[in-house]
């Protein structure tokens, strides 16, 4: 047996041509193999070189070249006088491009040790990397101190992709004072990348958050340019191939002015409230005050944790714009409004007056709707009335005119719907009727209320900015005054100065010349004339002016109830209202002054008022503080 299997593999390893038939197949497997092989490498080498040549060249090119944007000058805020309120100062920003940080929690740890990086400051520079490309440069800190940024050169080298860049921080020079004319800056989110194109903001960390900032953010914020820069391995720029310069935001002129501004500042201190200075022939808010307030420069680069909390939780409320936002009751600044259309409807109170015994009473009723001076003012003419503020006198001109006139009546001075002034947020305040009630409440309207509402009292609710408005168009006989923050505008590339256009007012459709001066001459005798409301702060003024001093009740008394401020508590007490302009002839200003909860319009708000007056027509020749 193990011979004849000897002999059976002998046969077969030395057959000739087995062993060639067996050598060419594997040669020409092995050669089909190499073909596929080279044809597959060769059509590899097309798809790179040749299919895909530009994909690739451009993903080459981008690792060596970026785009860097030029983040431009946001535009400067001047006062009417040329006083700048807002400006940029140059500052140091530490910034990150994360894909060229190899550990980033543990470089920000190691940067912690270095300088003071607060939670906040990680936490937005976190939320801002996320919606970032990799590349980005992403802030950590703005605002760097001179001793942080010279630790931070020293150290420069064993952080890649950290780096240290010149800034311009917004200031406000004026801080508090302008903190709700101007507003403040904060930090870019969703809402501001929503609805402008793409790259808007690129190179920007903050945008308008309120006031002016917010309002132009559009024509402050200037367009971003950029520069297309060749960079090493590390990152670093070797060299900059194309640079396309940011252009500069447009200039803002305001129609405030900073001297009245702090005047009108001045003269509220102490108080809640708010005052509102307008330029009866334009529209041009002179000064515009909201008690307390807050310095808008502990918003810039990112308001501390403690700093907000503090402001948010004052009692106060200093983030709160009074002059734009705050509504309140109007008490008895309205009597001159209606004491137009009370001539204009040719009643006969006007004339023939209306006894006041101190108090009215409806036909079957037995609630007694009291004036201010219980004893009553006797027989009183509408001039009287408008002077003292004889409640009675408009009591009988309410059951003439009844709720929907003179709902009409207030909303053709503007009262009920926003001013429209170039500020964010304004509220439109409130001016019932019939209608309104019958729809917001479900409830029919009863006439006492009339008696109410004329007062300034009841559902009526205005904002001192509207205060202002209507004071102004009183100042101006009948035409409405639009209230404006903007005068002009200066595009600093061109260097062009451009006014705005003013909106032209429309003209209350009543009264006639001869009527208007009639309650012109009844708001002189508030002022300048023995028995008005507030001849105590007027009667010494080196210039004649109108005047209408309003208290309004915070809480409702009983029928037969007295108010008496010194028993109420300080947050109860009546709020105190004055409005007024001057000169009397050819008006320069008008004001409106609300001091919340400060009792009598006559003992508190009409002195605050003449003391904007004074500040703008008699010190306006004293410098700029």
């Amino acid at each position: 047996m193990r011979q004849r299997f000897r002999s059976k593999q002998r046969v077969r390893l030395y057959h000739p041509e087995l062993q060639r038939r067996l050598i060419r197949s594997r040669i020409a497997i092995a050669l089909v193999v190499a073909a596929i092989l080279v044809a597959g490498l060769c059509l590899r080498l097309y798809e790179l070189q040749v299919r895909d040549h530009a994909h690739f060249a451009t993903l080459s090119q981008g690792n060596r070249v970026r785009l860097r944007p030029l983040p431009p000058q946001r535009g400067l805020i001047y006062d009417r006088h040329g006083v700048l309120l807002a400006e940029n100062l140059p500052s140091f920003r530490l910034e990150i491009v994360p894909e060229d940080v190899p550990d980033l929690p543990q470089t920000l740890d190691r940067l912690s040790r270095l300088i003071d990086i607060t939670p906040q400051d990680r936490e937005r520079f976190e939320r801002e990397r996320r919606r970032s490309r990799p590349f980005d440069a992403v802030p950590l800190r703005h605002r760097l101190t001179d001793e942080e940024v010279a630790r931070l050169a020293i150290d420069r080298i064993h952080f890649p992709g950290v780096d240290i860049r010149a800034d311009l921080t917004r200031h406000y020079p004026f801080g508090a004072s302008t903190a709700h004319v101007i507003g403040y800056m904060g930090a870019v989110d969703e809402r501001d990348l929503r609805n402008v194109p793409e790259g808007t903001y690129a190179g920007l960390n903050e945008a308008g958050r309120s006031g002016v900032e917010r309002y132009y953010e559009s024509e402050l914020r200037g367009v971003t340019g950029y520069e297309q820069v060749e960079v090493n391995a590390q990152g670093r720029t070797i060299r900059v191939l194309e640079t396309h310069p940011p252009v500069t935001g447009q200039n803002l002129y305001l129609s405030l002015d900073i001297r009245l501004q702090r005047a009108a500042e001045e003269a509220l201190a102490g108080q809640r409230g708010s005052i509102v200075a307008i330029a009866p022939e334009s529209g041009e808010i002179l000064a515009l005050v909201s008690q307390p307030s807050y310095d808008a420069n502990l918003f810039i680069g990112g308001i501390s944790l403690a700093d907000y909390r503090a402001l948010s939780k004052d009692p106060g409320r200093p983030l709160f714009n009074r002059a734009v936002l705050g509504q309140y009751p109007p008490g008895s600044t309205v009597k001159p409004l209606l004491g137009v259309a009370d001539l204009a409807a040719g009643l006969p109170l006007g004339s023939g007056g209306v006894y006041c015994a101190g108090y009215v009473k409806l036909p079957n009723q037995e609630r007694r709707y009291r004036d201010w001076k219980r004893s009553g003012h006797g027989r009183t003419d509408l001039r009287r009335a408008i002077a003292e503020s004889c409640d009675v006198y408009f009591y009988q001109l309410a059951l003439e005119l009844g709720i929907d006139r003179i709902h009409d009546v207030l909303v053709a001075f503007g009262f009920g719907h926003a001013t429209g002034v170039d500020l964010p947020g304004e509220r439109g305040g409130l001016v019932p009727s019939k209608a309104w009630k019958q729809r917001v409440r479900k409830q029919p309207w009863y006439i006492g209320e009339t008696l109410v509402n004329v007062i300034g009292q009841g559902y009526n609710l205005a904002t001192p900015l509207q205060l202002a408005q209507a004071t102004a168009t009183l100042a101006r006989r009948g035409r409405v005054v639009h209230p404006r923050m903007v005068r002009a505008r200066e595009d600093v590339a061109s260097g062009q100065y451009v006014p705005m256009t003013p909106v032209p007012g429309s003209a209350v459709p009543f009264g006639t010349p001869a009527q208007w001066e009639a309650v012109v001459d009844a708001m002189h005798d508030v002022v300048q004339t023995p028995g008005g409301t507030a001849y105590g702060s007027g009667r010494s003024a080196p210039y004649a002016y109108a005047g209408k001093t309003g208290t309004a009740q915070v809480f409702g008394l009983g029928n037969e109830e007295e108010y008496v401020e010194a028993n109420v508590a300080a947050h109860l007490r009546d709020h105190a209202l004055f409005i007024g302009f001057a000169p009397l002839e050819n008006p320069a200003v008008a004001v409106a002054v609300v001091a919340e909860h400060g009792g009598s319009g006559g003992r508190t708000a009409a002195p605050i008022g003449r003391q904007v007056l004074d500040a703008y027509l008699v010190r306006e020749e004293e410098a700029i503080p």
